[in-house]
């Protein structure tokens, strides 16, 4: 039965709406970065973009090492995301198509560390972290994170409607399972792995609590970090610089949104087949 014509302009109107909501805090970002603070307090709020952005990054710049920061959070989200893609795609492929010992309880141990709250691993890893002397250091920042429990659970879940037959196949032609996972499975997974990797930089990006515990060198600050030094109790704030370095901050998370994007909305509507 067709939908009536009211129904679809309804259906345009809320999803319009719904558009609107989720894009404007990202617009008036950009649009704050380019004020001076008294337009960004000033009532009605501005919509359109001022001349003050330079301004806003000099200012910036002279309080706050920006472009290094910048590049340790870039160095940091960049090489966890490419871990724990590739680690959770190769256990997710042997829990989704191998048979070994003790396969369920290995699983049900990677289900277990994805309901156990990150709050409670904080104390134990810093001790590790301190032992090891890792503090200030990117072997602190990106070591603890290299393969996370939910990766590997998304990961097995999308690798058990890979088709078995293609396996059997591939193995019939004296293939090995290297060869098979790097030349067959992992390119027809890029839906998938697009996915995880864009999770898994939007959670690095904006990771804050553990920088914060295991950073107290200002060469090793990230984003989240520098724009919270610049909110501190007792200084004066100005708010134009704040919001151009969360402007800046979100430049990289587009990129890499549009850079995969195509492959992520592709795993969207493609079909699945049952191995």
């Amino acid at each position: 039965m067709r939908e009536s014509i009211p129904v679809k302009i309804l259906s345009y109107v809320f999803l319009a709406i719904a558009v609107v909501v989720s894009i404007y805090p990202i617009y008036w970002i950009y649009v704050a970065s380019t004020l001076s603070d008294g337009q960004i307090f000033h009532f009605p709020p501005a919509n359109w973009f001022g001349a003050h952005f330079v301004q806003n990054v000099r200012t910036l710049e002279s309080s706050m090492p920006v472009w290094r920061d910048l590049a340790n959070s870039i160095i940091v989200s960049g090489i966890t995301t490419i871990s724990v893609v590739f680690f959770s795609a190769m256990v997710g492929f042997a829990f989704a198509k191998y048979r070994f010992w003790a396969k369920s309880f290995l699983f049900f141990v990677v289900l277990i560390t994805i309901m156990i709250p990150v709050q409670t691993t904080l104390i134990p890893l810093f001790i590790i972290v301190t032992k090891l002397h890792w503090e200030n250091s990117y072997e602190g920042l990106i070591v603890p994170f290299l393969v996370n429990g939910f990766g590997v659970f998304f990961m097995r879940q999308q690798m058990q409607s890979f088709p078995s037959e293609l396996l059997e196949a591939s193995r019939i032609d004296g293939a090995s399972e290297f060869y098979t996972f790097f030349r067959i499975v992992m390119p027809n997974m890029l839906p998938s792995m697009a996915a995880l990797g864009i999770l898994t930089f939007l959670q690095q990006w904006g990771n804050f609590i553990w920088p914060l515990i295991v950073i107290n060198s200002r060469n090793m600050s990230t984003i989240p970090l520098m724009l919270e030094q610049l909110d501190q109790p007792g200084n004066v704030i100005h708010y134009g610089p704040i919001f151009a370095g969360a402007a800046i901050g979100l430049v990289p998370l587009m990129i890499v949104f549009v850079a995969l994007q195509r492959y992520f909305i592709s795993g969207m509507y493609s079909g699945s087949v049952k191995g």
